[in-house]
């Protein structure tokens, strides 16, 4: 594996950071999780965004830019031969000494992570996690801002070490006035009378995945809507979902040892599910070309609704005439010159 640091492109054994680097002392620092697909980088600007944000938040300028962050990522990628990956770039206060003052850390370090991923939950995809709700509550943005993806994970940690112990495959917060907040790494949605319900963003992080499941709600028409959940609204869930870099869009099916629903992935789960990986096939920056594609959230959700229609029209008689119907394209002939069978057939 080859590990990018600091301008260097290093085999693992050779790279390393200071024990008296911040980040690892102190957690000062910041990261993303980023996904690659088939070759792109799936919403790299997006986390890039988030990135710089999260660092400049904690007042640490970054080493490199964010257009040569971009291209540390594509080639740690190009260098280890991955068009598949999780990709995980790190900005750290720096080396200082053992006291708390940033001031004493001069330069900040960077860092690129690139390693092979597949499905993170296996044939959970389709049967369903079980989450369990944990007394660990969500940090309060009173004390440090949910939206930066720092070095310290301590929070998150505590949280799936109680999920652990009781069985469960993800951990649910609450926040400090008691209402839903978010996983242990991932966002989290109520479906409920076919509309999404999801926690506000006060608490919690504001995930890239969520921002594209979003997208891909609205365009599906699926209504959400953003509002403050509790205990009751988890328990009598038509479908509970979860999202995360990591985690893509999965189902949730028991909670604290109620099954939800029908206990199996549900109609929106399922939709969300096909809308985003059909999204993740042809969206993303390129790694191998220098041209970058173009977003295909409302392509990805128009096949969706297709592909519904078509299932529908063949389960009632007279299918093979309404799926053909449903997805039959018109065949436009010049008046000039009439078109040949070959020709026609060409797409």
């Amino acid at each position: 594996m080859i590990i990018y640091i600091d301008g260097k492109y290093l085999p693992e054994g050779l790279a390393k950071v200071s024990v008296f680097d911040h980040g690892l002392l102190y957690g000062d620092g910041v990261f993303e999780g980023i996904r690659a697909y088939n070759g792109r980088v799936f919403r790299l600007k997006e986390h890039l965004d988030r990135l710089y944000d999260s660092a400049k938040t904690l007042d640490i300028t970054p080493p490199i830019t964010k257009d040569e962050m971009a291209e540390a990522i594509c080639e740690t990628l190009r260098r280890n031969k991955l068009k598949d990956a999780y990709i995980r770039p790190i900005i750290t206060r720096g080396v200082g000494d053992l006291g708390l003052d940033p001031r004493k850390c001069r330069r900040a370090s960077a860092i690129v992570i690139a390693v092979t991923w597949g499905a993170m939950y296996g044939d959970l995809y389709e049967k369903g996690l079980k989450a369990v709700t944990v007394s660990v509550r969500r940090n309060p943005a009173e004390c440090l801002p949910p939206n930066v993806k720092s070095l310290n994970y301590l929070n998150n940690i505590l949280a799936k070490i109680e999920a652990n112990y009781k069985g469960g495959d993800e951990a649910i917060f609450f926040d400090t006035n008691g209402y839903v907040s978010e996983g242990s790494g991932d966002n989290l949605y109520v479906v409920k009378n076919g509309e999404i319900l999801t926690p506000h963003t006060l608490n919690n992080l504001r995930g890239v995945t969520r921002m594209v499941v979003l997208e891909i709600a609205a365009s599906l028409g699926i209504t959400v809507k953003e509002q403050n959940l509790g205990y009751f609204d988890l328990y009598t869930a038509d479908e509970l979902i979860c999202t995360g870099t990591a985690a893509e869009v999965a189902p949730i099916t028991w909670v604290d040892g109620r099954v939800i629903g029908s206990g199996k992935p549900g109609p929106v789960t399922r939709q969300l599910m096909a809308a985003f990986t059909a999204v993740t096939k042809t969206e993303g920056h390129a790694i191998y070309t220098k041209a970058p594609a173009k977003g295909k959230v409302a392509a990805a959700a128009k096949s969706v609704k297709k592909n519904k229609t078509v299932a529908a029209a063949k389960a009632k008689p007279g299918a093979k005439k309404t799926a053909a119907a449903a997805t039959k394209k018109p065949v436009v002939r010049k008046a000039t010159a009439p078109v040949k069978k070959t020709a026609a057939r060409k797409k």
